[in-house]
């Protein structure tokens, strides 16, 4: 009796190994042919040359595309790409993690009313979004309006096509990926720990800093991440709201696609974003990040 019952477990197993198999079936078959197959024709389109007339590629390998990217400029473009990442981050840091630390300390009610402002943004276009912020930095817009209507500046300001400018539209499109996760850190933590470091006599500053910002780091870490990785590539922010001292890597791949027809070397810097993002979510898992941690997204 025992023996069958050893014999029928394996089957089992075998059964529900093989059922998981075919319903994964579908998404394995598109991340290979839409996610996989992509990026090896990147790759591999990144170590080839490109055609004299501008029209397609030559099939000989070389190493000339990598070899760019050391040119002074092009390192200028990745590090202030960098740069503006890292400020954008800091800033939804800044705004976010307060914003989604009271909210998750809200009451129903006003978590509702919190929790529709931050998600309604994302019911429209991310263009026409940017496109309104145009409207209200140009120079008759609304904002230089109202200043000079309150007699606070002679001249209209310089707002649009500026860094600021950019920094700006980077904030408002990426603060929510934030504010999301420090609630959900915040709504899930155990308040106890923060009423018995407070019982203990501990100052309010004390206890935030021991208990609560790490009970809130995974949230706060996943924010981060959420909100660097994308900054690396909306090159449309530089597009309309930036000048030309504003150019980022996206901006510089559209280019040599588009306008230059450079297309290995536009792979090659495809390249070099993707490594960057693939190390970017290395250390975050090294530090304790978990892809469950993205799952309100």
């Amino acid at each position: 009796m025992q023996e069958n019952e050893n014999m029928t477990e394996p089957r089992g197993e075998r059964r529900r190994d093989l059922s998981s198999l075919v319903l994964s079936a579908p998404m394995i078959t598109w991340t290979l042919v839409f996610v996989g197959a992509t990026i090896l024709y990147i790759v591999v389109l990144s170590f080839l040359k490109r055609s004299p007339d501008g029209f397609g590629v030559l099939p000989e390998f070389t190493l000339e595309n990598y070899a760019k990217l050391f040119n002074a400029n092009y390192a200028r473009v990745f590090w202030n790409t960098i740069v503006l990442g890292l400020q954008t981050t800091a800033l939804c840091v800044l705004i976010g993690y307060p914003f989604g630390y009271f909210m998750g300390r809200a009451t129903k009610k006003w978590r509702t009313i919190l929790m529709l402002l931050v998600i309604v943004p994302f019911w429209t276009n991310a263009l026409i979004r940017v496109y309104g912020w145009r409207i209200l930095l140009v120079g008759n817009g609304p904002i230089n309006q109202g200043l000079l209507a309150l007699g606070l500046i002679d001249r209209p300001l310089q707002l649009l096509n500026t860094h600021g400018a950019v920094l700006l539209g980077m904030v408002y499109a990426l603060l929510p990926f934030m504010i999301l996760p420090t609630y959900t850190s915040v709504e899930k933590m155990d308040w106890s720990l923060v009423d018995a470091g407070r019982d203990m006599g501990a100052r309010p500053w004390k206890v935030f800093l021991t208990v609560t910002l790490p009970l809130t780091a995974p949230g706060l870490l996943t924010g981060c991440v959420l909100v660097f990785v994308p900054s690396l590539a909306l090159f449309f922010m530089s597009d309309l709201l930036g000048g030309p001292s504003d150019l980022l890597i996206g901006n510089l791949v559209q280019e040599q696609l588009l306008q230059s027809r450079d297309w290995p070397f536009a792979a090659a810097l495809s390249v070099v974003l993707l490594v960057l993002t693939s190390l970017i979510m290395f250390v975050y898992r090294r530090l304790g990040g978990k892809s469950t941690d993205m799952s309100i997204f």
